[in-house]
């Protein structure tokens, strides 16, 4: 384990890993969209479309599973199994996202671990590297731009200005 990420304690992670997966994995589909969709080519976007992802972080019980449908993401059911996933601590993908940690560097020391199709991982690793910056920006993800993106709009009603 990394000196810096400290695992939760046992009844917190019990907790967590009691959530429904559904919330989750919709509110960090909703979260890729914000960040990431912008950023994907057009040859990845064909790559990505109808495979299943999961990404997971042990040392909290939490995974989020979901699905490219060919325009966005959206949250995947875990009645099956997913093309890849992708595990790491929480702290690790936060450095990862925030560009303080090089996931090849992870990778060769077993914190980040990859199951599944390989070439698919490498590709979204490929993907992730060629964008300038962090990937996450949190101006992007501030829970208003969140929830506006959750709520469905009637056809013709402009969005509400922030």
């Amino acid at each position: 384990m990394h000196p810096e990420s400290q695992p939760l304690p046992a009844p917190l992670k019990r907790l967590l890993s009691l959530l429904p997966a559904a919330p989750g994995s919709r509110l960090f589909a909703t979260a890729l969209n914000l960040a990431l969709v912008r950023h994907l080519p057009d040859d990845v976007r064909a790559v990505l479309r109808g495979k299943r992802l999961r990404l997971c972080a042990p040392d909290t019980g939490l995974a989020f599973d979901f699905v490219w449908n060919g325009s966005a993401f959206g949250p995947a059911a875990r009645s099956q199994a997913p093309d890849l996933t992708i595990s790491a601590s929480l702290h690790d993908f936060a450095q990862l996202a925030a560009r303080k940690e090089d996931p090849d560097t992870l990778f060769f020391s077993r914190r980040l671990l990859m199951e599944g199709d390989t070439e698919l991982g490498l590709t979204i690793k490929n993907t992730l590297d060629a964008i300038d910056g962090p990937v996450f920006d949190p101006a992007r993800l501030a829970p208003h731009r969140v929830l506006a993106s959750l709520i469905p709009r009637r056809p013709g009603v402009p969005p509400r200005p922030h």
